[in-house]
């Protein structure tokens, strides 16, 4: 996969990109990443890629010319390439959307600041917006390193285990199961003895269990709509007859 990540302050990646399974998924060959500098492509001595906006406001808008000719030089090197502009104007980027750009060739990100991009950029040059929630951040950058980070760990080869990405929150409409690593004990709370047992069986049993019951109780709106398993539905009526018996314990 390659990244081109357009910016007004690339050394912001350096780190991002030296770091954890990014790190590893480049020196692998699974994402080829690159970061231009807007300023590179402005006209004039002092390369300024903002002005005043027309019709007056505060803040200042990112100029086309400088978009323009960056956006253009990274498509020019991988033509197959789709053009995102990371706003909070744009589709809200969920896991669904992560899959979907997980099967593109080429991303260009284009990282904005000030009060946004000029719009005649948006009309002519951006495939698609996306933002990383209902709020407003200095810049594009952070949203941009969301997306790589999510796009990257579904790419394969870039995760250590095959099922790993497979198994993580939102991979299916359900939050991940409880996780547990040594010591065995911490501060008098012990790790769940299935998870000890050696049954595979039954810690998958467990574990399907874990991710319905967080998803019920931290994020019940993602079980709108579901399917339930027989194996869920049973979980489910399990619970619901722990309850009534709690519930008719404290009003007695």
């Amino acid at each position: 996969m390659k990244f081109t990540i357009l910016t007004i302050f690339p050394d912001m990646f350096t780190g991002f990109f030296a770091h954890g399974i990014i790190r590893r998924a480049m020196l692998k060959g699974v994402i080829d990443p690159d970061v231009i500098n807007i300023r590179d492509h402005a006209p004039g001595r002092h390369r300024e890629t903002d002005d005043r906006p027309f019709g007056g406001g505060d803040g200042m808008v990112m100029k086309p010319e400088p978009l323009a000719g960056a956006i253009r030089a990274a498509t020019g090197r991988h033509p197959d390439t789709t053009v995102i502009h990371l706003t909070p104007q744009g589709r809200v980027f969920d896991q669904e959307t992560a899959r979907e750009l997980a099967g593109m060739r080429a991303l260009v990100l284009v990282c904005g600041r000030y009060e946004g991009i000029d719009e005649r950029i948006c009309e002519t040059l951006v495939d698609r917006e996306l933002s990383i929630g209902d709020f407003v951040l200095t810049g594009g950058e952070l949203a941009a390193m969301v997306v790589v980070d999510a796009v990257t760990r579904l790419l394969p080869g870039a995760l250590g285990g095959e099922t790993s990405a497979a198994t993580d929150s939102f991979s299916e409409p359900m939050l991940a199961h409880a996780q547990y690593t040594r010591p065995r004990v911490f501060e008098d709370r012990a790790v769940p003895d299935v998870l000890l047992s050696g049954n595979h069986e039954k810690i998958d049993c467990w574990r399907r269990e874990s991710a319905l019951v967080r998803t019920l109780l931290k994020r019940p709106d993602l079980l709108n709509g579901r399917d339930l398993t027989d194996a869920e539905r049973a979980v489910l009526k399990s619970w619901q007859a722990r309850l009534a018996r709690l519930i008719k314990a404290g009003s007695a």
